[in-house]
């Protein structure tokens, strides 16, 4: 079996070919120009879906939180402007005839953990990738957990902050705003000398600056205010933490060192550990979901 499978973030698509050992053999990304609205990025999806020959499956990872059953984005907070209410397998399956499933990306990821990765052999875990925003999934039972209307695991948009920054879901004080990878090269550059992004702050030359580590240590605190706030309400074995700036040792080193000591007793039992797949979280996720469409 060959699938086709996509991973679409706000700034970039990667995409690539998946075999039935789910091994990727081969990888590619381009930017998603979200400015151009849905419509022209499924057009794209599907032009890339043509270009290929003998394709048995297309999996669809995306943004926004997805209808999996029917394969629709039912809501977008407008990153990509128009795309709520795109009907995904339906515009794909239509226009090239080949089974399509569709996924919110950290889902994927997190299937993508369960089933090759880090949370391998775990029946309940909780997955979080920090980027411009902080996607969430939940895996209990041995599988997602999606909620009344498809959309658990927003866990971005907990408030941390009672009337705190205004956030672009509408509400404030949320998560997002003070601990995703955007809140902290927004800190960062208030007390920066130059631009700095969320990979350039820790390259030495920035990262020993007081200033600067100052900021950073603020930033961790906030990561770890949400992770409390998660592991009281589902108390987990194992938290999965993605998003490229976890590759940094030393966020998760702090984490590991402050958050311990911060929690009650019987609270401290649960694992927090970056993620395995890195970037092929959620283009292997989908596509094993996809291998399994009936």
């Amino acid at each position: 079996m060959r699938i086709l499978t996509f991973d679409i973030g706000g700034a970039f698509i990667k995409y690539g070919i998946c075999n039935e050992k789910f091994r990727m053999l081969e990888t590619h990304k381009i930017p998603t120009e979200a400015e151009k609205g849905g419509q022209d990025l499924i057009e794209r999806i599907i032009g890339i879906v043509e270009s290929y020959k003998k394709i048995d499956r297309v999996a669809v990872s995306t943004a926004g939180q997805v209808d999996s059953e029917n394969g629709i984005v039912v809501y977008s907070t407008g990153k990509i402007p128009y795309y709520t209410g795109m009907m995904v397998k339906k515009l794909i399956e239509n226009k090239t005839g080949i089974p399509t499933f569709v996924e919110n990306n950290v889902n994927a990821a997190a299937m993508g953990e369960a089933q090759f990765g880090a949370a391998k052999g775990y029946n309940d875990f909780i997955c979080l990738t920090y980027g411009n925003g902080i996607g969430g999934a939940i895996y209990l039972g041995g599988k997602l957990y999606k909620g009344a209307g498809s959309s658990a695991g927003e866990l971005g948009h907990m408030i941390t902050h009672a009337g705190g920054k205004q956030c672009n879901c509408g509400g404030e004080g949320c998560y997002e705003c003070y601990a995703s990878a955007k809140a902290l090269e927004n800190a960062i550059n208030r007390v920066s000398e130059k631009p700095l992004d969320a990979f350039q702050i820790f390259e030495k030359e920035n990262f020993e600056k007081p200033e600067i580590r100052f900021e950073i240590d603020k930033w961790i605190d906030e990561i770890i205010i949400g992770l409390i706030n998660i592991i009281y309400t589902f108390n987990p074995p194992l938290i999965v933490l993605g998003g490229g700036i976890m590759n940094e040792d030393y966020i998760i080193d702090l984490i590991d060192r402050k958050i311990y000591n911060r929690l009650m007793d019987n609270y401290r039992k649960v694992n927090i550990v970056r993620s395995r797949l890195g970037n092929d979280a959620a283009l292997l996720g989908v596509a094993y979901q996809a291998a399994n469409i009936k």
